[in-house]
C-alpha cells in the first residue's frame, strides 16, 4: 500500500463535487469538526462505558472516553508523521500525509459512534436475540449474508453504517466524510461471513458496496479471491487509532475503579509503576513529592499520565520499526502486542486485573444485567411489530421510530435493520425510558 493513495480528502458522497473554500480548515478537520457538532456523537453522554452512568461520583461515559481517546490519537499520528517524514520518507514532506494526527483523531472520535446502549451486553443482546429468542424462525425469511450480519451484530460494523449509510431524508454519503477518515475506523475489513478470529466483523452486507469502493480507491491489499466473503489488509491508521483505545480504556478504568473504591490506591499505584524501571519511578515518586500531592486521586491522575505517556512513544516506536509491514498486509496484531517487553508484561498485569475484579465487579455486572434484559426486550416487541404491521399496538410502536429509519419499508431485511438502527442509537437513558413506557411501567402524567 502507498501512503499517497491511502491518505485521500476524497469525500464520499460528493466524489464529483467542486468544494468551494470558505475557510482555512483542512478537509480531515472539517470530518472532525463534523463530528463534534453531531447528534450521534452527543448521543454518547449517556451511553455506558464500563461502570453506571454518573451518579455523585464521575467516571468515564462513551464520550469522555471517545474525547480522550481522541486526544491520545492526535499525539500518536503526529508523532508516527513527524518521525517516518524525518526518518524515512523525506518526500512525504508537505503533503497529505503530515496531516495523519487529525485524520487519526477524527476517526477516534467515531470509533464508538456504532456501539449500542448498555455496552457488549447490548451487543449481545441484539446477537442472541436471533440465535436464542424469537428472532430464531427468521433465519428461513432473509438471505445468508444477513443473517450473519444480525447474529453477529457488532458496534464497529454499526459505526461504518452510520457513517455512511444514506437514511431517509438525508444526503447521500451518510456524513459525508473522507475517505481515510472513514477507512481509518474499520477496525476488522472483513463482511460477516469471513469474520476476524474473534469473530468481529468491518460492514454490514448492505455497506458492502461502499467499503469495497473504498478500500479499491485507496489501494487496501484484497485478502479474498474473487468470489470469496470479501476481506481486506487494514488501513494502515486503524493501527493508531486501536492502540490509543487500548491505551485509553484499559488505564482509565483503573483509574475509575479507585475511584469508586473497587480498587484500593496501594493496588493502582504499582500498577500504574510497573510500567517504568526503577530509576524512572524513584523519578516520579520524587516529583510527587516535590509538587506536593498529598490527595491520592491526584496521585493516581499523574500516575496514570506518565503511563499513556509512556504507552503513546512505545506505540509510536513499534509503527515506525513495523510501517513496512503494516504497507504490505503482513503485520499480525495490534501496536500493543509489539511494546517493548516491561511495557507489555505491565499492560497484560493490567488487563488481567480488570477482567479479575472490575469487569465482574457488583456495579459492572448489574449495568449489563439490566441492560441485556431492557434490549431483549426492545428487539422482541420491535421486531414483532415490523413483522406485523397492520396491529393496533404494532402500529402504536411504529410510531414511535424517527423518519430516518425506513420502518416500513417492503423489503423484510430493510425492516429489520431500521429496527436494529432505532435501537442501538439509543442512549442508555433513553433505552430505559422506552421499555419502562411500552411494559406500562411509566407514565408520563404520573
Amino acid at each position: 500500500m502507498e501512503w499517497q493513495r491511502l491518505i485521500s480528502n476524497k469525500r464520499l458522497g460528493q466524489e464529483h463535487r467542486h468544494v468551494e473554500r470558505h475557510d482555512d480548515r483542512t478537509e480531515f478537520k472539517r470530518d472532525y469538526d463534523r463530528l463534534i457538532f453531531s447528534a450521534p456523537f452527543r448521543r454518547l453522554q449517556n451511553k455506558t462505558q464500563v461502570f453506571p452512568l454518573p451518579g455523585s461520583v464521575f467516571v468515564h461515559n462513551r464520550l469522555t472516553h471517545s474525547l480522550e481517546v481522541a486526544s491520545v490519537g492526535m499525539s500518536l499520528g503526529n508523532d508516527v508523521a513527524s518521525r517516518i517524514v524525518r526518518e524515512k520518507r523525506p518526500a512525504l514532506r508537505g503533503t497529505l500525509f503530515e496531516e495523519i494526527g487529525q485524520i487519526v483523531a477524527t476517526a477516534c472520535l467515531a470509533h464508538d459512534l456504532g456501539n449500542p446502549p448498555f455496552g457488549h451486553s447490548g451487543e449481545k443482546a441484539i446477537q442472541t436475540f436471533f440465535t436464542e429468542g424469537n428472532g430464531r424462525p427468521l433465519k428461513e425469511m432473509v438471505s445468508p449474508e444477513f443473517w450473519a450480519d444480525i447474529t453477529h451484530f457488532e458496534g464497529n460494523a454499526n459505526g461504518f453504517r452510520l457513517l455512511t449509510h444514506q437514511f431517509k431524508g438525508r444526503r447521500p454519503g451518510g456524513f459525508v466524510m473522507t475517505y481515510s477518515t472513514i477507512a481509518s475506523i474499520v477496525k476488522y475489513p472483513f463482511s460477516s461471513m469471513a469474520p476476524s478470529k474473534k469473530g468481529k466483523f468491518g460492514f454490514f452486507v448492505s455497506e458492502q458496496p461502499t467499503f469495497k469502493r473504498l478500500a479499491d480507491e485507496m489501494g487496501l491489499i484484497r485478502l479474498s479471491d474473487i468470489g470469496m466473503p470479501l476481506r481486506y489488509a487494514r488501513h494502515p491508521l486503524v493501527y493508531l487509532v486501536e492502540a490509543a483505545d487500548d491505551i485509553c480504556y484499559e488505564i482509565m478504568d483503573l483509574e475509575d475503579a479507585h475511584k469508586l473504591k473497587i480498587l484500593s490506591f496501594d493496588v493502582v499505584s504499582q500498577l500504574f509503576l510497573s510500567f517504568f524501571d526503577e530509576s524512572t519511578r524513584q523519578h516520579i515518586l520524587q516529583r510527587i513529592e516535590d509538587e506536593q500531592l498529598r490527595d491520592e486521586n491526584e496521585q493516581i491522575v499523574y500516575l496514570r499520565a506518565c503511563v499513556i505517556g509512556k504507552l503513546e512513544n512505545e506505540c509510536v516506536n513499534v509503527f515506525v520499526a513495523h510501517e513496512d509491514e503494516i504497507l504490505s498486509g503482513t503485520f499480525e496484531g495490534s501496536l500493543i502486542d509489539h511494546i517493548s517487553t516491561p511495557q507489555r508484561e505491565a499492560y497484560e498485569s493490567c488487563a488481567k486485573l480488570s477482567v479479575e475484579r472490575v469487569y465482574k465487579s457488583r456495579p459492572v455486572l448489574d449495568v449489563e444485567l439490566s441492560g441485556y434484559q431492557i434490549m431483549a426486550t426492545l428487539m422482541d416487541k420491535m421486531t414483532e411489530a415490523v413483522m406485523n404491521p397492520k396491529r393496533y399496538y404494532s402500529q402504536q410502536l411504529i410510531g414511535r421510530v424517527s423518519s430516518q429509519y425506513d420502518i416500513e419499508a417492503d423489503n423484510l431485511e430493510d425492516r429489520l435493520m431500521a429496527v436494529i438502527d432505532y435501537i442501538s442509537g439509543m442512549t442508555d437513558v433513553y433505552a430505559l425510558d422506552v421499555y419502562q413506557k411500552i411494559n406500562g411501567i411509566s407514565l408520563p402524567i404520573v
